[in-house]
C-alpha cells in the first residue's frame, strides 16, 4: 500500500515527509529489534575485543620481556626459550585464571540479582565468599595446612585449603535451601538468610584468626586478599569447566530469568515454575563461586559491580546480559591483575586489593549517578 493509500496521509505525502524516526519504528518493529540485537552484539564484540587486547598486553608485560614478534611462535608452539617458558608456565595459566574467575563472578552477580531482583544480591550477600573463608581458616589453622615454613603460604591452595573452602561455600548454599523449605523462597527471605550467614561465618573465622599463630596468620590473611597468582593448568580446567557448564545453563535458562523480572506472579501465568527456577538457579551460582573462591581466594566487588555496568550499556535482556557480563568480568580482573603486578613493580599485589579499590568508587559512582532497575 503506498503512503497515498495510507489513512491520514495526503496525496501530497506531507504526514510521509514530517513522520520521524519512530513513526518508521513503530510501522516495523521487526527492523527496530533487529537493530536493537545488533547494537547489543556490537557491544559484546567490542567488550570481546578489549579482553584479547588486555590478555595480550598482559602476555607481553612483565620483568622478562617478550618482544610482540616473537609472541604468535611462541603461542603456536614454534619458539622455544626463557620467553616462552614464562609464557606458557607463568602468564597464560594467571591470565587465564583472571578470565575464568572474573567470568564466573560476573555471571554468578548478574543471575542472582536477576534471580532475586535485589540489585545488592550478590555472592557476598549470601554469604558464599563468607562461608570459604571460614573453610580456608578451618584448613590453616586447624588441620595446619599453613604451619610449614615454606617460603609460599599459598602453595597449600590447589588441596587441602580449596577442599575445605569449596565444602563450607555448599553448606552455606545448603542452608540457604534449608530454610527455603519452612519458609517460601522470596528474595527478601533468601537474602536476609545470607546476611546472617555471612555474619556467622565471619564470626568464626575471626575466632580462627585470634587463636592462630602468626605463620597460621599470615597463611590466612594471604588466602583471604584473593590472588590468580599461583594458578596452575590444573586449576584452570577445573574452573574453565565448571564456568562452561554454568554459563551454558544460565543462557539457556534466560527466558525465564526474564520473565522473572516482570514478578513472580507474571512468571507463574507464563508457565515458569518460580521457586524451582529460582533455587536451582541459586544452586548453580553458588556452584561457581564455591568453585573460583576456593581455588583463587577472596575476590571482591566482581559479581556486585559488572552486572549493574553491563546492565547499563546492554539493557536487561539476560540473552546478551549473562555473555556481556561474563566478558566484562574477565576483562576487569585481567585488568585488574595488570595493575596489581605492575603499579608497585617488583612487588605483586593480591588482585582483590585492586579489585576492592576500584570496586568500590565505581558502585558508589553507580548508585549516585545510576538508574534503578528493580
Amino acid at each position: 500500500m503506498s503512503d497515498a493509500d495510507t489513512p491520514g496521509t495526503t496525496a501530497g505525502g506531507s504526514l510521509a515527509e514530517s513522520g520521524d524516526t519512530e513513526g518508521a519504528t513503530a510501522r516495523n518493529p521487526v527492523t527496530a529489534y533487529e537493530e536493537r540485537v545488533h547494537r547489543k552484539l556490537l557491544v559484546v564484540g567490542g567488550l570481546l575485543a578489549v579482553l584479547l587486547s588486555l590478555s595480550a598486553y598482559a602476555l607481553l608485560t612483565g620483568p622478562i620481556e617478550v618482544p610482540l614478534r616473537s609472541l604468535p611462535g611462541i603461542l603456536l608452539g614454534g619458539q622455544g626459550g626463557t620467553p616462552a617458558r614464562v609464557v606458557w608456565n607463568i602468564r597464560l595459566p594467571r591470565i587465564a585464571a583472571a578470565v575464568g574467575a572474573g567470568f564466573g563472578l560476573a555471571v554468578a552477580g548478574t543471575v542472582l540479582q536477576s534471580l532475586l531482583r535485589n540489585p545488592l544480591a550478590s555472592p557476598y550477600t549470601l554469604g558464599i565468599s563468607q562461608a570459604a573463608a571460614f573453610g580456608a581458616a578451618v584448613a590453616i589453622v586447624v588441620f595446619g595446612a599453613g604451619s610449614s615454613t615454606t617460603s609460599s603460604a599459598l602453595d597449600w591452595v590447589p588441596y587441602l585449603v580449596t577442599a575445605t573452602a569449596f565444602a563450607a561455600a555448599m553448606c552455606s548454599t545448603a542452608a540457604i535451601l534449608l530454610v527455603a523449605r519452612f519458609r517460601p523462597a522470596t528474595p527478601e527471605t533468601l537474602v536476609l538468610t545470607g546476611i546472617a550467614l555471612g555474619a556467622f561465618f565471619a564470626a568464626g573465622t575471626s575466632a580462627l584468626e585470634y587463636f592462630a599463630t602468626n605463620v597460621q596468620l599470615a597463611a590466612l590473611v594471604a588466602w583471604k586478599f584473593g590472588t590468580v597468582s599461583g594458578a596452575t593448568w590444573d586449576a584452570n580446567l577445573v574452573l574453565w569447566v565448571t564456568a562452561a557448564v554454568a554459563g551454558l545453563y544460565f543462557v539457556r535458562r534466560a527466558w525465564a530469568y526474564e520473565v522473572l523480572d516482570a514478578g513472580d506472579d507474571t512468571a507463574r501465568s507464563l508457565g515458569v515454575d518460580v521457586t524451582r527456577v529460582r533455587i536451582t538457579g541459586m544452586i548453580v551460582a553458588s556452584f561457581l563461586t564455591s568453585v573460583v573462591v576456593s581455588l583463587f581466594g577472596v575476590i571482591g566487588f566482581v559479581g556486585l559491580v559488572v552486572p549493574h555496568i553491563v546492565r547499563r550499556i546492554v539493557g536487561g535482556d539476560e540473552r546478551f546480559l549473562v555473555v556481556a557480563a561474563s566478558v566484562a568480568g574477565g576483562a576487569l580482573l585481567v585488568a585488574s591483575d595488570l595493575v596489581a603486578r605492575t603499579v608497585i613493580a617488583p612487588v605483586v599485589l593480591p588482585v582483590g586489593i585492586v579489585t576492592a579499590f576500584v570496586g568500590v568508587p565505581l558502585f558508589l559512582y553507580l548508585i549516585v549517578n545510576g538508574r534503578e532497575y528493580w
